[in-house]
């Protein structure tokens, strides 16, 4: 892209929130980075379970707001979580209008399931778990036929283009080498931070690179210990893990020990459908104790589990288990970044020129443990936000401005950094293990110049060995109490490119 050429907003990243902020910005111009053919290699592709939201008589947005605080471990801004509750519905018609085949009931209205931590079922779906591809295959659709929108496939961001702290753009990389991308506005939306994990349901290219570039350019990091890790991934040793939908256990699916008998029962009092936290860490214990858990479905699904759940029946059946008669070996996984890019309620970052949505994204909507099918609604309630913003407000000047290539990662760096994630900073994490991968982590940074990966990978460590408290997702066996103050952390780049750290009480 030559400079004549260069845009008046940038999106870096391509998936539901990327293309929907792109659509929604219309008629103003932008260009979309999607480093992988459109609507590939994108998280929300992956996505089986849908998009929550208050659609029935005996459900309203108090009550979605309501789940979402409460499973969010004190961390949630119950002004974020009512305002995309109450958006809710508006997006669902968007996508709708977008051709976004929502599955309906008998009398025409949307289907919903039930997930955990609802106390209604409010998930609305596409063909059981094919939500995430069917909502990315329409958006694909509507971005290539929209004239305001230049994709640019095989192209990623590498770092953002400053001049004085104004973000400019994006230096990128691509099939025609190195380049700069200057902008107006420039926003990201390059998901999240799964793929330091040796094991993990996203794409193994999602590491980070958006919180990587935002710190790095001088943006503040909110948040960043706090990872989600699915309960149910498939335990077959597969990279990246295969997932078997909460919905499943909102259909009556049940988790059990290796005698067979219900395993959460002995948990919660929500059973399988507690949250996501608490179930991962029941799941991890009896794992890591040789006592290897199964997802029973044979009662719940059985012989419908073809039609009722065809991408969970596929990923079983290459990997030789019938579902429909035998338990699926499940373990967690890391699923979903709940840190983040600090961001204000119109999505825009503490730098002028950057905003920031979707996973990479953190607005105060998900606190310490994410409320299943809550993120791909944040993330269209956000993009529409920043469209809003972007589109009416007034254009500033583009500027040319400049920062270093980071270096490349190394394959035998990344391959490690994975193994030490896993171990030291997942289920359950203690300071010994912390400070042995941030201490691993900072010598490896240095001596390689920090690639991105390992700046992201940085700020989740840190920032959990920071964190001498158990909440959410984030639990220290050293430090297993809760404090009595929930309060979020904040990072930000000192002069010497180390982290300097902020605390602030929780909204």
């Amino acid at each position: 892209m030559s400079a004549a050429e260069d845009a008046d907003v940038l999106i870096v990243g391509a998936g539901l929130a990327g293309l929907f902020l792109a659509l929604r910005l219309a008629p103003r111009r932008c260009v979309v980075l999607s480093p992988a053919p459109l609507g590939q290699a994108a998280a929300s592709a992956w996505a089986q379970g849908g998009i929550a939201a208050a659609l029935r008589a005996d459900d309203s947005a108090a009550l979605h707001a309501a789940d979402t605080v409460a499973v969010g471990a004190g961390l949630v801004d119950p002004a974020v979580a009512r305002l995309i509750a109450d958006s809710a519905a508006a997006r669902i018609d968007d996508l709708c209008a977008l051709g976004v085949p929502f599955d309906r009931d008998a009398d025409g209205r949307l289907a919903v399931s039930l997930e955990a931590a609802h106390s209604r079922p409010r998930v609305a779906h596409v063909a059981g778990d094919l939500s995430g591809r069917a909502i990315m295959r329409a958006l694909a659709v509507a971005v290539r036929d929209a004239p305001s929108v230049t994709v640019l496939e095989g192209v990623r961001a590498v770092a953002l283009a400053e001049a004085s702290g104004v973000v400019t753009g994006a230096l990128t990389r691509g099939p025609a080498g190195d380049g700069v991308i200057a902008a107006r506005h420039t926003v990201l939306a390059a998901g999240g931070i799964g793929g330091l994990y040796r094991v993990t349901t996203n794409p193994r290219e999602a590491r980070g690179a958006a919180l990587a570039m935002a710190f790095s350019a001088g943006a503040a990091i909110a948040d960043p210990e706090f990872v989600q890790f699915h309960p149910t991934a498939i335990d077959i040793g597969a990279d990246p893990a295969p997932l078997a939908t909460e919905a499943l256990r909102g259909a009556g699916a049940r988790l059990i020990d290796a005698d067979g008998e219900p395993l959460m029962v002995r948990h919660h009092a929500d059973a399988d459908l507690a949250p996501r936290d608490v179930v991962a860490r029941a799941v991890h214990a009896e794992n890591a104790a040789g006592r290897r858990v199964r997802l029973d479905c044979r009662a719940a699904v059985g012989a419908d589990f073809p039609q009722r759940f065809p991408t969970v029946f596929s990923a079983c059946m290459s990997m030789g288990i019938d579902p429909r008669v035998q338990p699926i070996p499940v373990a967690p996984a890391a699923h979903y970044h709940m840190g983040g890019i600090a961001t204000d309620r119109d999505g825009a970052t503490s730098l002028p020129g950057l905003s920031a949505v979707g996973e990479c994204a953190s607005t105060g909507a998900h606190g310490a443990n994410r409320l299943a099918s809550n993120s791909l609604l944040e993330s269209v309630v956000f993009a529409a936000r920043i469209a809003d913003r972007l589109r009416d407000g007034p254009s500033p000047p583009r500027r040319h401005g400049s920062a270093p290539l980071p270096p490349r990662l190394e394959v035998a760096t990344l391959d490690a950094l994975r193994t030490r994630m896993s171990a030291d900073c997942g289920v359950v994490r203690d300071g010994a293990g912390l400070q042995r991968t941030l201490d691993w982590i900072e010598q490896t940074g240095r001596a390689a110049g920090w690639p991105t990966a390992l700046v992201a990978a940085r700020l989740v460590v840190a920032a959990a060995s920071a964190r001498r408290e158990s909440r959410g997702s984030h639990q220290r066996s050293d430090h297993p109490g809760s404090d009595p103050v929930a309060r979020r952390s904040l990072f930000v780049r000192d002069s010497g490119d180390g982290l300097r750290q902020i605390e602030r009480s929780a909204a």
